[in-house]
């Protein structure tokens, strides 16, 4: 699983950013072109594990305790992870990555990695970190230690995978199940120097110009239906044409480029590791994205102790500089004293052809990439567009491999997606979603979707996907039932009214767009 990584970012999806070894996964495998996250990352998570809705294991914002009336903000009982069934059922389980499931950051609280199902651990308890010198790293329960002058997040991640991979070949005929959610690409952008300069120039066109190839390449590859039109360009950007600071704002989007490049360098460390050890044929391989693309804008100034919880990052680097917090136009980012993010402008390109980011449930997001890897296991080679979301992953998991699900825990959600993997299309269930208010129910192309607090909007996916025509004033009945059936959903999953929970937390409430930056958490 990668952080923050939109729709048409890979190559396979669109994209104009080097991708081969996660090209060559989908070349081999399956191609989702309907599959959806929960729009944000630790509810994402939490559904991805637990084969649950996140709002019922105690995650329906983020990691932080709502108090009595809102979300706990921690992962609960009532749920079992996907470790911990595959390890009753004699996997050997392992993580390396991020956590982002509990809202104690150093102390273990019952709810860290190893706590939760699996046999280790090396990576970032929270939801962001540095790249180069990651605050909350973590060896199973203790502190990571002393780390190497050249450590890069994402590098380190695929080594220590791989090396997990070789190691348990080695050691144990067991099987093994994996989870490798990366910290990239969210923010800050960080990346070597070698990496960005592979990027170079490649933005120079601007954004406008990069949406409709990424959309020309969509439909070409079949990914799309080429009678959906391309969304406009969001509202709050400025044409290519009119931007101020283009030279900054290239840099920003290769840095990003390069985050992701450096994730498929790591991943294709993995599969190499699966490939000398002789078990790639019999490895069951998925990839998705946790949210849509991040329209997030940091706002500038110094880290440091006083004017923000320096969590993510250190006050300082390594070698003792000043982090400089923020999305100036005057600093380049990439080095381990920048801390920004690529914006809601190329957030845009990266969610083509849909409209809407991470935090939202319009199709921009919560559309991820999923890419299934399995030589020996019958899969129908190609793009599946069954619709499908995170709830679905662990009933697949535990048909591909007989695991028993708990009797002491919530029933599953989600519904096996081997048979639409394998080219017989998956009977049509209905697909829900919520976070911070905003929400939306799908059955078969249907899709009622609304923006906290506005009002329900209707869209007919089939002819429709990139949501530019609203028919709720055409079909009244068909908002009123599925707006019922969203609400039957909502009060069965523990999904709190977004007052309730802006109540609970005392806080107000702003888009993205209107406060730059929602939550620095």
């Amino acid at each position: 699983m990668v952080d923050d990584m939109g729709y048409s970012d890979l190559g396979c999806y669109g994209g104009e950013i080097d991708t081969p070894n996660l090209d060559a996964l989908a070349a081999g495998g399956v191609r989702m072109s309907q599959f959806y996250n929960t729009a944000r990352c630790s509810p994402a998570r939490a559904s991805l594990l637990t084969g649950l809705h996140p709002h019922q294991t105690g995650i329906g914002v983020l990691v932080e305790n709502d108090g009595p009336l809102g979300y706990p903000g921690t992962i609960n009982n009532r749920c079992a992870t996907m470790a911990e069934v595959l390890g009753a059922a004699g996997y050997t389980t392992a993580i390396r990555g991020k956590w982002h499931l509990t809202g104690s950051l150093h102390t273990p609280d019952g709810h860290w990695p190893t706590q939760r199902g699996f046999d280790s651990f090396w990576g970032i308890i929270n939801g962001a970190a540095s790249y180069y010198d990651p605050a909350t790293l973590t060896c199973d329960t203790e502190p990571a230690g002393e780390l190497p002058e050249d450590l890069y997040l994402t590098d380190e991640l695929g080594r220590r995978a791989a090396e997990f991979v070789t190691d348990h070949s080695e050691a144990s005929s067991a099987p093994f199940f994996l989870y490798l959610p990366f910290n990239a690409p969210h923010w800050p952008l960080h990346a070597p120097p070698e990496a960005i300069a592979r990027t170079r120039g490649r933005y120079r066109e601007g954004w406008d110009v990069l949406r409709q190839r990424r959309y020309q390449r969509q439909i070409e590859s079949g990914l799309i239906d080429g009678s959906w039109p391309l969304s406009e360009r969001d509202a709050d950007v400025v044409p290519w044409a009119e931007t101020a600071d283009t030279d900054w704002q290239e840099q920003r989007m290769e840095v990003y480029a390069a985050q992701v490049e450096l994730m498929d360098a790591a991943v294709g460390t993995l599969v190499e590791a699966l490939t000398r050890t002789g078990q790639l044929d019999d490895t069951l391989i998925m990839f998705l994205s946790d949210n849509g693309g991040c329209a997030e804008e940091i706002p500038t100034g110094w880290v440091d102790e006083l004017s923000h919880r320096p969590i993510h990052t250190p006050t300082r680097t390594r070698d003792g500089r000043r982090v400089r917090r923020g999305n100036d136009t005057t600093v380049t980012p990439g080095g381990p004293e920048t801390f920004a993010s690529y914006g809601k402008p190329w957030a845009n390109l990266s969610n083509t052809p849909f409209r809407e980011y991470k935090h939202w449930v319009h199709e921009g997001g919560i559309a991820t990439p999923m890419i299934v890897h399995w030589p020996g296991g019958g899969l129908h080679r190609g793009t599946d567009h069954d619709p499908h979301q995170l709830p679905d992953v662990l009933a697949t998991v535990l048909e591909i491999t007989g695991a028993d699900y708990p009797r002491d825990v919530l029933p599953l959600e989600g519904r096996s997606m081997l048979d639409s993997w394998r080219g017989t299309p998956t009977p049509e269930h209905p697909l829900y979603f919520e976070h911070e208010g905003n929400a939306a129910i799908r059955i078969g192309p249907w899709k009622l979707v609304r923006k906290y607090p506005g009002d329900w909007e209707l869209y007919d996916l089939a002819s429709d996907r990139t949501e530019l025509t609203d028919l709720s004033a055409k079909h009244p009945d068909r908002v009123r039932v599925m707006s019922a059936q969203w609400q039957e959903w909502a009060d069965r999953c523990d999904v709190l009214p977004r007052e309730q929970v802006l109540r609970a937390t005392g806080a107000g409430f702003g888009h993205v767009s209107d406060v730059q930056l929602s939550s620095w958490r």
